[in-house]
Order: structure tokens, then C-alpha cells, then sequence
């Protein structure tokens, strides 16, 4: 099904060792329409590959609304909220892939992928044999709110730990395979043109799971406090302190709904040595406390 030398490359494409990429699949299957694909403001923990087969649909993303047509693939990016409009006949294969956490940046985080690029025409085939291959990883009904809740997301991810780790390795390999097409055209994001502002961000992310201080970071840019505090804001339009507990939320929304770890146990893992602060730091950002979001994200 796919090729060692794509893996390699990739790979190296990316600076990174293989190991570290850890893309599992949650769902994989063919989905056919008749007008009855309309989904509002969908947000997941997993990002969404469509190849559209026939007819066609339309997605709405924050950037704007792009028609999904045959020959093409798509992506959306974790916890990208957006909308699906579909009239007519629609039918397309899709691959829900999850990166789980991690104390770096993940790939989405170093990188702008194209929503659209051309298919190749063995990518129907890859996503034909994987579906043949799993299919119980199809998704029971096409509504967001019944397959996307978080019993059934550890459900998806408990399904492929249990896979013998040769499955783990095909499945990669084809993974891989159709994200390359994205990697492709993708742009390194950049954060800053200033390379000061740039090391304290890779060192926030990589560094993310600690309780970071403005000192450390300033140390990091080699610049005094006060003037790193307001060269950051300059460059990234908000200040280093709100940067740092965005970036702590949305792990912190992660371990959230994939994991029953206590809430106290989710601020002690990144960072916060004061669980009350965590939560009314949590809250103020999110509009509801951790437990509540735990709640929702369940469906009770």
C-alpha cells in the first residue's frame, strides 16, 4: 500500500524523526449524499482529509467558503470550527486523523497547508483498500454531534492502539501518503520576522508542559522584560502571557476530552502549579470551567 522511501522523505522533508509522527487514524470510509450533508460550526480534535468522488458540496471555513469538487482532496485542520452545505449528490471518502498530544508544535502548528490540491489517481485507491481493510472504522451516521463526542472519540483511539503495530505501520504509510500532497504546497508559518520573537514562540511550544515565566522567555530573546513584553505584542498582536495560556487551553482541551485525568492533574501537566488559577484561567478564555467543557464535550 505505500512506499518506505515517501516515509524517509517526508520525514526529512519535515527535520523530524519519524517516530515523532504520530498520526493514528480514528475513522476512514466512503460516505454518499443526497442533499442531507449540512453540519453547523463543527470543531473537532482530529483533522479531516475528503477526497470527493462525485457531485459536490460546500465548505465553510473562517477564511471562506470553497466549493469541494471530484479529483480533489481537502483538509481541515484540528479544531478548525467550520460548516458543511450540501444540496444535491455528494459522495466522498474520508480519513479523520488524530496527532495526540505532545509538548512540541505538531505539524499544523509549523505549517500552512492548502485546503484543496489535486488528487492522484491512486489516492482513491489507498483510501478504498484502507476502508476494505477497517471497516469498523466507518463512521456510524454523518452527524458531527452523535459520532463526534468524546465516549467515541476514545473509543477510535483505543480501537487503533489495539492494532498489531504492522497495521499501525500500513496505516502511517498511506497517511502520509495522501498528506504529502498537502505537504507539498505547505509554507512554513511564520510567526515573526524577528528572530528574537521566533525563539521565545518555538521555545513556549516546546516547553509548554512547564510553568514558563517572562524572565525565562525575555532570557530566551536576549532582551530586558519590559521591552520583550512589548517587541512580542508588536510583532504577534497579543501579549506574551495571553500567547502562552492559549497555547496551554488548547492542550489542555485535548487531555480534556480524550482522557479522564482529574482536572488538578491537567494543570500540574502543563505548568500550572495553582489548579485555581488554571480554572479561572481556563474559563475566562473559554467562557465555561474545565469540568463543565469535559461535560459538554461527553454530550451530557
Amino acid at each position: 500500500m505505500f512506499n518506505w522511501k515517501i516515509l524517509l522523505i517526508f520525514a526529512s522533508m519535515l527535520q523530524i524523526p519519524i517516530e515523532s509522527l504520530n498520526l493514528q487514524m480514528l475513522n476512514v470510509g466512503l460516505a454518499r449524499h443526497e442533499g442531507d450533508w449540512n453540519w453547523q460550526n463543527v470543531e473537532s480534535p482530529f483533522t479531516r482529509i475528503f477526497f470527493v468522488k462525485e457531485g459536490e458540496a460546500k465548505l465553510c471555513l473562517p477564511q471562506g467558503t470553497i466549493t469541494l469538487r471530484p479529483a480533489h482532496l481537502y483538509i481541515i485542520p484540528a479544531y478548525t470550527k467550520h460548516s458543511y452545505v450540501c444540496d444535491g449528490h455528494f459522495v466522498h471518502y474520508y480519513l479523520h486523523v488524530y496527532e495526540g498530544f505532545k509538548s512540541e508544535m505538531n505539524l499544523q502548528e509549523q505549517y500552512d497547508f492548502p485546503t484543496e490540491v489535486p488528487a492522484l489517481s491512486e489516492d482513491e485507491l489507498i483510501l478504498k483498500s484502507m476502508c476494505e481493510q477497517h471497516p469498523q472504522a466507518q463512521l456510524p451516521v454523518s452527524d458531527p454531534q452523535v459520532y463526534d463526542t468524546m465516549a467515541q472519540f476514545k473509543n477510535y483511539i483505543e480501537r487503533y492502539r489495539d492494532m498489531p503495530l504492522w497495521q499501525k505501520m500500513e496505516l502511517r504509510g498511506a497517511i502520509l501518503v495522501l498528506f504529502s500532497h498537502f505537504m507539498r504546497e505547505a509554507k512554513p508559518h511564520v510567526w515573526t520576522s524577528d528572530d528574537r520573537i521566533r525563539q521565545s514562540i518555538d521555545y513556549i511550544h516546546s516547553h509548554i508542559t512547564e510553568e514558563l515565566s517572562m524572565e525565562d522567555l525575555a532570557s530566551v530573546a536576549c532582551v530586558t522584560k519590559p521591552y520583550f513584553i512589548r517587541l512580542f505584542k508588536q510583532e504577534i498582536g497579543t501579549s506574551p502571557l495571553q500567547y502562552v495560556n492559549s497555547k496551554k487551553v488548547e492542550r489542555a482541551q485535548l487531555l480534556l476530552y480524550t482522557t479522564d485525568m482529574p482536572v488538578k492533574e491537567v494543570a500540574y501537566t502543563l505548568g500550572f502549579s495553582d489548579h485555581s488559577y488554571f480554572i479561572r484561567m481556563f474559563r475566562k478564555m473559554m467562557g465555561i470551567t474545565p469540568q463543565d467543557y469535559r461535560y459538554k464535550m461527553r454530550g451530557t
